[in-house]
């Protein structure tokens, strides 16, 4: 297959995704790769249908990258993840909405373009989280802990000020009492794997980061988060807390950190949605509500990683399922395979992932940017 992968530079020596791109090269697939922040773009010669089987993107919120994969899906090629999800959950003001309104634990989420408007805020709702909309990687995320606390006023039309090149949409929620540690699940193309670290508004609450085991109420919510934004390739970040699970954050193609055979399993997904597109395994939320899905430790079966030069896609091995086949990092039948972090070696067996019964999502509406999907 000939993939399109968009990095933007803050991840041009992040191991997610160049790993995915050396393994997808490794098992002879061809994969260009596109830097939206340093490169003179043809953009006319250079998205044209057919000329790639998919795009992909790991870009920074408001970055060029989402304009380059818009205009592929605009010509009919397929995007991972699909341009219209990505767009719901880079701005997080309008995440929260879409979120709540279909039911999902968000907390109250309020907006400015200011942060001294956030004043308005009944002081019983304080302390605050206050981020920016389009933030990623914790940025400028504040925890206020009473109304005199918040940011002094900037001027209008300063850099940092609402038309500025620093400016932007706040959004501001209730903070959630926890124990200082975040959960973040992660979810490839309907395996979900839950790991916990530490809070970023905690810094000093240690926390070794680690795979831990996935409840069906997290699993429901982080299934159903795919259902609605229409996300293969994504991570949540929830909290417990004292009234159950909150989501405080959605990301399309995280860093699946902890994640067991990360890079071979997101390849694989990679590859598999290139071929057939969203098969919108995570929109089986219908089974895990009524309690008819599989549970943590238990398998539907092994995920196909396809093979190069072979019709037949050969397994990845599922945690805990005995004679299952490992990933081919060459592409050739009895090769080893690339451990997620490029060291060779084995590791201890982890939790199996919680996946998703395969039922197809419904049908979404054509969309004029298209995508392929």
């Amino acid at each position: 297959m000939r993939l399109c992968f968009l990095v933007e530079e803050q991840y041009r020596h992040d191991g997610m995704p160049l790993e995915v791109i050396h393994q997808l090269r490794a098992w002879d697939h061809q994969v260009d790769v596109v830097w939206p922040g340093r490169s003179l773009i043809r953009i006319s010669e250079a998205i044209q249908a057919g000329s790639h089987d998919a795009w992909v993107l790991k870009t920074v919120s408001g970055g060029p990258g989402l304009t380059l994969l818009e205009a592929a899906a605009s010509v009919g090629l397929t995007t991972v993840n699909d341009v219209r999800a990505i767009r719901g959950v880079r701005d997080k003001a309008l995440a929260a909405v879409i979120a709540r309104g279909k039911g999902l634990p968000v907390p109250v989420t309020y907006a400015a373009a200011r942060p001294e408007e956030f004043a308005e805020i009944p002081e019983a709702e304080f302390p605050l989280v206050v981020k920016p909309a389009d933030g990623s990687s914790g940025r400028a995320v504040r925890l206020v802990a009473t109304p005199d606390r918040l940011p002094a006023p900037v001027e209008p039309g300063g850099p940092d000020g609402p038309g500025g090149p620093g400016g932007g949409l706040l959004i501001a929620q209730p903070y959630v009492p926890n124990s200082g540690t975040d959960l973040k699940v992660y979810s490839v193309a309907g395996e979900l794997y839950a790991t916990e670290r530490c809070s970023p508004l905690h810094p000093a609450h240690a926390v070794r980061e680690r795979q831990v085991p996935l409840t069906p109420e997290v699993a429901r919510i982080t299934a159903e988060i795919g259902a609605v934004f229409g996300l293969d390739l994504y991570g949540v970040d929830i909290l417990l807390g004292p009234d159950g699970p909150v989501i405080v954050d959605i990301n399309d193609f995280p860093s699946f950190r902890q994640v067991p055979d990360a890079v071979a399993r997101v390849s694989a997904a990679v590859l598999d949605l290139a071929r057939h597109g969203t098969r919108g395994r995570a929109a089986s939320v219908r089974e895990v509500v009524r309690g008819t899905g599989p549970v943590s430790g238990q398998e539907t079966g092994p995920a196909p990683v396809p093979t190069a030069g072979q019709p037949e896609a050969r397994p990845v091995p599922v945690s805990g399922q005995p004679g299952a086949a490992a990933p081919a990092a060459t592409g050739q039948p009895g090769a080893a395979a690339l451990p997620a972090t490029g060291r060779t070696g084995t590791t201890a067996a982890p939790a199996p992932p919680f996946t998703m019964p395969s039922v197809l999502r419904p049908t979404r509406p054509a969309a004029s940017i298209g995508g392929g999907r």
